[in-house]
């Protein structure tokens, strides 16, 4: 199992304020709060698999004010510098509730 605790990601983008998220791990549980960009604060929680899969569940309060609560399935790839990155199945419920995919890597030191 990969252990993710005071593991930090990004998102995958070229935006330079995308928030920066400190995972947290024990035993099979991960979580973790982000702020930055476009949130006001967001939180995860979910559970870790042997392979490294965290599947989890997440909130957030956007800078719009608008409140959204999802889940997602992360997958990791182990990049050639020996980073993370997570490949991300999510689902946003509620209306308008969306799917989609994207990724989050490991920030380096």
């Amino acid at each position: 199992m990969i252990n993710y605790d005071g593991k930090r990601f990004r998102k995958v983008s070229t935006d330079p304020n995308a928030p920066v998220t400190l995972y947290r791990q024990k035993d099979d549980l991960v979580w973790a709060e982000l702020s930055g960009g476009g949130v006001r604060l967001g939180s995860l929680t979910g559970k870790c698999g042997e392979d490294g899969t965290i599947d989890m569940a997440y909130t957030m309060v956007l800078a719009s004010g608008q409140v959204i609560a999802g889940h997602s399935t992360n997958t990791p790839e182990f990049l050639p510098d020996g980073r993370i990155r997570l490949n991300e199945v999510w689902e946003r419920y509620g209306n308008p509730g969306s799917r989609g995919t994207s990724a989050i890597e490991e920030v380096a030191e």
